[in-house]
């Protein structure tokens, strides 16, 4: 992998690592999730490039790991957005070639930006229709706080007709599986929802689960 260093439109200084493989299916960029950073996504990165046979870049949002900054979802969206161009440019292909691949927080991030600029596939592992939903379900009586429009994935994804893969765990207990669901039945075909049985928000992926990221990769978003 190589340490990459750039900036997002306001200035902020951020970290990725860009893990190229020769004759790719594919381009990738993956938006981690809102704990941790890309260092404990380090075995994602490697089966992507070794077993998917795909060239991916991972980013850390502003205020984690080694990006300047302070967080904020604007932030996040903004800092994907530069992510996405810097990879454009080590891989040499154009933006709308990419895939995107986001996981919780990430994945509202990567509809934000698949709405913005049809990409050519979206993969969104535990993800929500909006944020609002999920402040209801955990505080019903706060919830009025979030702004309607924040992180509004179920109304954001209608505008988005290319092919995706959804996967969501049914014991979730931090972004409930019904929310994956609504947001899901809110998205254009073709589209197909993997179930992870009795997985919580941080478990892993299924085996079954990996299967279908393979052939959504040979179906729909080879290069």
């Amino acid at each position: 992998y190589e340490d990459v260093w750039f900036h997002a439109a306001d200035g902020t200084r951020l970290h990725a690592w860009f893990c190229p493989r020769d004759s790719p299916r594919a381009v990738v960029l993956f938006a981690h999730g809102n704990a941790g950073n890309l260092a404990d996504r380090g075995w994602l990165m490697k089966s992507l490039q070794r077993d998917l046979h795909v060239s991916s870049l991972i980013f850390d949002y502003r205020g984690y790991g080694r990006s300047e900054g302070s967080p904020s979802v604007e932030g996040a969206v903004q800092d994907a957005r530069a992510a996405r161009t810097v990879l454009a440019g080590k891989a040499g292909v154009p933006e709308t070639e990419i895939v995107l691949y986001g996981r919780s927080l990430g994945a509202a991030v990567a509809v934000q930006l698949g709405a913005e600029l049809a990409p050519r596939g979206l993969i969104l592992e535990s993800t929500f229709s909006s944020l609002r939903d999920v402040a209801a379900h955990h505080y019903p009586y706060l919830a009025w706080v979030v702004p309607r429009d924040k992180l509004d994935s179920a109304s954001r994804i209608v505008k988005y007709h290319g092919p995706l893969l959804q996967s969501h765990g049914d014991a979730d207990a931090t972004i409930p599986y019904s929310l994956g669901k609504k947001f899901f039945e809110a998205a254009n075909e073709p589209k197909e929802f993997v179930t992870i049985h009795g997985a919580d928000h941080n478990d892993p992926q299924s085996s079954e689960y990996y299967e279908r990221l393979d052939a959504f990769i040979d179906d729909f978003v080879r290069r």
